[in-house]
């Protein structure tokens, strides 16, 4: 079927203002799939070198419910794939493939399904956990020149709406906002925070208040955060900003970057997802380590 025929801007704004369910984390259901991840492109490897991989992940969160899906691309830098041998044409090209792969399994779906171009932060690009530390030593203005061709490129893919995803630092918040508008393109932008702050250590309010005046962004948030972290950093959204918010955590556990695995949490707790929309939440869905069951068990819940 088409993708989904109104903007997705629209459908959280709606009448009733539902809850529009996203999909869960792409390189844990890559795993499953037996793909390996190895090796600073993560996910980014497997777009590369196995694409019809990251469709068959798309179309396994398709089929548990999810209206929207985030393409492969967060882990795509120009710099990064250069020093594996991908010049900027091959590079431009594996980021419109992100977009053409979640394109394909949309169209393929029984439902309305949105695609979000999925933009990640500079730390991701570095492979060393920095997207959970921010601070990189960079300006607003080093950050928009690192992110401007890789949101060009992914634009010209013909995405719904762009990820501005997992962003730890409002400092990187405000260089994609930069670039945002030069644009005109329509994004969500959210954060990933620990102990009420972004991960660099700024207060939520003003973080996300750089984006309450921005006509590009169409909700706030956070993902790749423990749960517990949703629900007080949704109320700081919204005293600051009456745009829609959005949800998508991971189950809890923690990166270890020296490992390069996951620290599990000793208990999982089911998610309040009443309590969080109630406080706004229009976009719930998950991250790392919330694969198809999980958006299945969020769609019975949100239906």
């Amino acid at each position: 079927m088409p993708r989904a025929p109104r903007p997705l801007a629209e459908a959280l704004a709606g009448p009733g203002g539902r809850t529009v369910l996203l999909d869960g984390g792409l390189s844990n259901q890559l795993a499953d799939q037996g793909c390996d991840l190895s090796g600073g492109l993560w996910t980014g490897r497997v777009l590369a070198e196995r694409p019809e991989q990251v469709t068959a992940a798309h179309t396994a969160y398709a089929r548990a419910g999810a209206e929207v899906l985030i393409t492969a691309s967060y882990q795509v830098g120009y710099a990064a794939f250069a020093g594996r041998g991908y010049g900027p044409e091959r590079t431009t090209a594996l980021l419109r493939r992100s977009v053409r792969l979640a394109d394909e399994a949309a169209r393929a779906a029984e439902h309305a399904v949105w695609v979000a171009a999925s933009v990640g932060p500079y730390g991701a690009v570095l492979a060393d956990g920095s997207e959970y530390r921010g601070r990189y030593g960079l300006g607003v203005r080093e950050l928009a020149d690192f992110h401007r061709p890789r949101i060009e490129a992914l634009l010209a893919g013909g995405p719904d709406v762009l990820a501005l995803e997992t962003v730890p630092d409002a400092t990187e918040a405000e260089a994609l906002l930069t670039v945002l508008a030069e644009t005109g393109a329509r994004a969500w932008l959210s954060y990933t925070v620990e102990g009420g702050r972004t991960r660099a250590g700024q207060p939520l309010p003003e973080a996300f208040a750089l984006a309450a005046g921005s006509p590009q962004v169409i909700a706030v948030g956070v993902n790749c955060c423990d749960p517990a972290e949703v629900l007080p950093a949704l109320e700081a959204a919204a005293s600051v900003t009456a745009k829609p918010l959005l949800a998508y955590p991971n189950d809890g556990s923690v990166w270890e970057p020296d490992t390069a695995t996951w620290r599990a949490p000793a208990t999982s707790a089911r998610w309040p997802t009443a309590a969080w929309h109630r406080a706004g939440a229009r976009l719930v869905g998950g991250c790392c380590r919330i694969g198809p069951d999980r958006i299945a068990e969020l769609a019975a819940t949100l239906s």
